[in-house]
């Protein structure tokens, strides 16, 4: 409007009384008075933040704002919780490699055995002691670093080798022709003595002696003494209804009881008598052979006798001639008569296993 305008042409208000110029500072000073009365009116207190401020609490609203609307929807059962899934994983599977397995072969080994120790006594020489150990001379002079004439004293203490016990090797899982007919048949092993014939074995057993012949690869009827022969037992032949007589199996090797093995006899006269167990009852035929022979001298002085007891008592005529010490060895062996000699004496044949070996200690002059 103009200052000096009566009249306003908006609400028509007149305007009486007031001077243009009064009305004009009037209006200059209202907008004064307007802005005292705003400025005097209370005023909120500012806050100013920055910026990374304002972001992190905005932020901050934000999560809490959902984790309120989180918890709410799940009180109201509106969240479901996703169902776990098995995850698979693959094991992958090894396969082992084939390992090829060597089989060793089982070899036999000799096991030495300790040597004996033995206490010389007067009179003793190494020759009766190597005779009644069964070693030589040259392993105890070697084992105990003695001179070369092997010289003693009384009270020395020797060692004595042992003989070295080699394992019987291990039977192989094929056989022969012969060993598998031996083995289905059955078959005793018989070990041929210095006066054994192969009639007389034939005879003995009941087997013809082209069966042994056959079945040990014979080319004639000779035996050697210290070979075995093996018997066939179902070659045996029936007896018919004659009076051949059915002799029975092979006995047993006898048990030597006395003396014991190393015993020592002196000059004072004893009795030497010779015991063992005996096998069985024997048939009228049938006898022990007793064997009694000094080796001490290599002279071959030997004693056979045929009894039907079970023991034997060495005559005094087979004492040593000399004071010197003698090694006599002894076995017992069963026989059975097979025949006559023109003289009428007994032809005897092995009937059963030897026995084992023993030595005793004789000294002495023989007395006449």
């Amino acid at each position: 409007m103009n200052a000096s305008a009566t009249r306003c042409l908006v609400c028509g208000r007149v305007f009486t009384g007031v001077e243009p110029d009064k009305a004009h500072s009037a209006r200059k000073a209202a907008p004064s008075r307007e802005t005292d009365a705003l400025e005097k009116k209370p005023r909120l207190p500012e806050i100013r933040l920055s910026l990374p401020i304002a972001i992190g609490l905005l932020i901050l609203i934000f999560g809490i704002g959902a984790g309120l609307v989180f918890m709410f929807m799940q009180s109201a059962g509106m969240v479901i919780e996703p169902t776990a899934r098995p995850t698979q994983t693959g094991t992958p599977t090894i396969s082992p490699t084939p390992t090829t397995t060597f089989t060793p072969t089982l070899e036999m080994s000799p096991t030495p055995l300790a040597p004996i120790e033995y206490v010389v006594k007067d009179g003793d020489l190494c020759s009766t002691i190597a005779a009644l150990f069964n070693v030589s001379i040259q392993t105890i002079v070697v084992e105990n670093n003695l001179s070369s004439n092997c010289y003693l004293s009384p009270g020395m203490t020797l060692k004595i080798p042992q003989p070295t016990v080699t394992p019987t090797p291990m039977a192989t899982g094929t056989l022969t022709d012969r060993q598998a007919t031996l083995a289905a048949c059955g078959s005793y092993d018989y070990v041929v003595t210095a006066n054994d014939t192969l009639l007389g074995i034939a005879l003995n057993y009941g087997v013809s002696t082209e069966i042994i012949r056959q079945y040990n690869g014979l080319m004639n009827d000779i035996v050697v003494a210290g070979t075995t022969l093996s018997i066939p037992l179902c070659e045996q032949v029936t007896p018919g209804p004659t009076s051949t007589p059915t002799y029975p199996p092979p006995y047993e090797a006898p048990n030597l009881l006395l003396p014991a093995d190393g015993a020592s006899y002196d000059t004072s006269g004893d009795t030497i008598t010779l015991q063992w167990a005996g096998v069985g009852t024997l048939l009228e035929n049938e006898a022990y052979e007793v064997n009694v022979e000094d080796i001490t001298q290599g002279t071959g002085r030997k004693l056979v006798e045929y009894v039907r007891d079970t023991k034997f008592i060495v005559p005094i005529s087979f004492r040593p001639s000399d004071p010197g010490p003698h090694a006599i060895k002894w076995y017992v062996q069963t026989v059975r008569q097979v025949g006559s000699q023109e003289d009428g004496s007994p032809v005897y044949s092995s009937a059963g296993s030897r026995s084992d070996s023993r030595t005793f200690i004789w000294s002495g002059v023989a007395i006449q």
